[in-house]
């Protein structure tokens, strides 16, 4: 009886630990067409959809922890949370802890937007002194030298989708966000009012990755993001938010 007892227990443990949820990290200054929010949790976007297949693929419920960006690598360092996506490993330079990286998911350009359209480039060096949109707690590599000689100054949103609400009420004359944003935004306005970008600043290649856990099936999610990639499904799933796929 008590060997019996202690069979279904260890089954019972087995089937709870299969259960366990694949919990994903969230920063909540994302918005659409990355994520959409309502209540505290996503809904819909490009990143929401990747990440609720992933986890259905893999064979686990997804868990997703909506976090401030300052918490989001302590999450994942602290074992709150398990896969971090549209991440660059250029971005983390002080990374702490043990984590494995999936191939390069997308390829997102920084741009430079404007409410009209420059007849060349814009070069921001070449800027007389203003204020730039920008989001709180993003690093822009390619105009922090302009910012710390105080030549431009940040003017930090919660959101990109807020900095260029920003920049069309006039606020300043340039604000700085990725090319889905910049889609998904100008996609619900009139040709008049769309944003135009002026200068590409950089370009980065981000992924996902996984915190290196024997708790976490690390190397059948990173098959299932491989696969996800090559058969075409993420690119997919970024056609149908803003019309088109961008691939590294």
């Amino acid at each position: 009886m008590r060997l019996a007892l202690g069979a279904l227990l260890l089954i019972s443990l087995n089937a709870s630990a299969s259960d366990a949820p694949l919990r994903f990290v969230v920063p909540d200054s994302w918005a659409m067409p990355m994520v959409q929010l309502e209540r505290g949790q996503p809904t819909q976007g490009i990143l929401y959809d990747v990440m609720l297949s992933l986890a259905t693929q893999v064979g686990l419920p997804a868990e997703f922890h909506v976090l401030p960006r300052a918490r989001v690598q302590g999450a994942m360092e602290h074992g709150e949370v398990d896969v971090r996506c549209y991440a660059a490993q250029s971005w983390l330079p002080n990374q702490s802890g043990d984590y494995i990286w999936s191939i390069p998911l997308w390829t997102q350009p920084d741009l430079l937007v404007s409410r009209q359209e420059a007849p060349y480039a814009v070069v921001p060096a070449s800027l007389p002194r203003q204020t730039i949109g920008t989001v709180l707690g993003y690093s822009y590599p390619t105009l922090q030298p302009l910012f710390d000689s105080a030549h431009l100054v940040r003017e930090d949103a919660r959101s990109q989708d807020q900095a260029l609400e920003k920049l069309q009420a006039g606020r300043y004359r340039y604000a700085v966000t990725n090319q889905w944003t910049l889609d998904w935004f100008n996609q619900r306005q009139p040709a008049e009012r769309q944003l135009q970008g002026v200068a590409v600043l950089q370009e980065q290649s981000v992924g996902c990755f996984v915190r290196n856990d024997p708790a976490v099936p690390v190397q059948r999610i990173l098959r299932t993001l491989l696969r996800m990639k090559m058969s075409g499904e993420i690119d997919d799933i970024i056609r149908l938010y803003v019309g088109k796929a961008n691939t590294p």
